[in-house]
């Protein structure tokens, strides 16, 4: 029974590019998840949990600090979380935790002026994860599905061998099993499956992953699509199969330990995958296949198999686990504790969420319960611009009649209302997270803001 004047121990685990429904307490039919199935039923699902940013890097600048892309600098892949950002781990040292960090960090380059996608990541680009390190910033181009290397604290290459995900889990059990039992300790544990592994343009799951499970149930999103999901889905499933493994490796080890009582476990993910069904990739759109996550929470305050329907989201991740640390939130995150969910006493909750979307264009849109309504500043170019004076309406769907996003309401009569409506909620989000000053407005056929 864990002291009440203790504070718990937090494991934060990351996925890279999972949908949601790969994961089995969220409506994957096959045997995939069975311990995150556990935690959900003995500890809390986010059903609708989104993330602010579909692709790797800046979703994790988000996760880091709290704040939207836009306003770290880190609107897109390749740049660097600037060394003055404060960020969680920065918060949990002050408080008295020891803070580690293990697999993909993906925030310490920009460009060829700091690149370090090869090479070992100097301390002051660690984001303050100073009591445990063993990472790489682009996982992916120091390693394979099989095999590869990492860097430690000291700046030293770490060979690896074996499927990466049990890999990159057997250092977090040696921090676990040897770190200083002292002070409690905040892990991040950051994977890079299921994402795919771009110097072979494939998922690449465990042995055996496209016979195990080559009779998948094609999900509806995809189904009478094109995309490569066809040949890709069983690997993909296999990558998150494999994370379950190695959940359950942690689990163990808690329990092992005796801390599982005292710890709280995350698991989420920084975004999904559309399987170039809705643009020439994987993620990078508004869709629900590019942006719903899975988000499951257990331990001390996160218990009882509850299921959370409110919208929610990376965005309020940061808060989140500071609350966990008896943390107040500073003023800059723009997300919320979950715990005023969890706990029932939450006021005026945001009724949705804000995205960013950004390399294959300058995007924003938002996701109420019913509506999804997104932009695009097609004058300008998503690789290069953060974002612009002006948008022109790209989507509508009805989730309600349309979850899997068939039908888009653009330009369809009867839906003027609606899209005003949405616009003006896009509009209050848009200058409240990326500080434009508000001045008067032009709204014209297709043209959403004009600033």
């Amino acid at each position: 029974m864990r002291a009440k004047n203790k504070k718990p121990n937090i494991l934060f685990v990351f996925s890279d590019q999972q949908r949601w429904d790969t994961v089995g307490c969220y409506g994957q039919p096959l045997n995939v998840t069975p311990h995150l199935d556990k935690m959900a039923e003995k500890g809390v699902r986010f059903e609708y949990a989104f993330t602010c940013q579909p692709v790797c890097g800046p979703a994790r600048a988000c996760i880091q600090t709290g704040k939207y892309a836009t306003e770290t600098g880190c609107y897109k892949n390749n740049i660097a979380l600037p060394l003055d950002e404060k960020t969680i781990a920065h918060y949990f040292s002050e408080a008295g935790y020891d803070v580690g960090y293990v697999g993909k960090w993906h925030l310490a380059s920009t460009g060829s002026e700091f690149d370090f996608k090869t090479e070992p990541i100097p301390p002051e680009r660690r984001g303050g994860y100073k009591d445990y390190w063993v990472a790489a910033d682009l996982l992916e181009s120091t390693s394979h599905g099989y095999d590869g290397y990492m860097f430690d604290g000291d700046m030293n290459k770490v060979e690896f061998t074996g499927y990466r995900a049990d890999c990159v889990t057997d250092f977090a059990l040696d921090y676990l099993r040897n770190r200083d039992r002292e002070n409690p300790f905040f892990l991040f544990i950051s994977y890079i499956e299921p994402h795919h592994q771009n110097d072979r343009n494939r998922y690449e799951g465990p042995k055996g992953s496209k016979e195990r499970f080559k009779d998948f149930e094609v999900p509806e999103d995809l189904a009478q699509t094109e995309g490569d999901w066809r040949e890709s889905y069983p690997d993909y499933l296999g990558c998150c199969a494999s994370l379950d493994d190695n959940v359950g490796r942690l689990l163990s080890e808690l329990e092992s330990q005796g801390i599982a009582e005292d710890t709280i476990i995350f698991y989420t993910s920084d975004h999904g995958s559309h399987f170039k069904t809705r643009n020439y990739e994987y993620k990078r759109s508004c869709h629900e296949n590019s942006i719903r996550i899975p988000m499951i929470a257990y331990g001390p305050g996160f218990e009882g198999g509850k299921v959370i329907s409110e919208l929610t989201g990376l965005i309020d991740i940061p808060p989140t686990l500071l609350a966990c640390g008896g943390i107040e939130k500073p003023e800059m995150m723009q997300g919320r504790p979950l715990q005023q969910l969890v706990e029932g006493n939450a006021e005026d909750w945001p009724q949705e969420v804000f995205i960013q979307i950004s390399e294959s264009q300058v995007g924003r849109a938002i996701r109420t319960k019913q509506w999804k309504y997104g932009v695009t500043a097609p004058h300008k170019n998503g690789k290069n611009d953060s974002s612009s004076d002006a948008y022109v309406e790209q989507h509508l769907y009805d989730l309600n009649r349309d979850p899997d996003e068939r039908n888009n309401l653009i330009g369809k009569p009867g839906y003027r209302e609606i899209c005003d409506k949405l616009a003006g909620i896009l509009r209050k989000k848009w200058w409240k997270q990326e500080k434009k000053n508000r001045r008067s407005c032009i709204f014209e056929e297709k043209v959403v803001i004009s600033l």
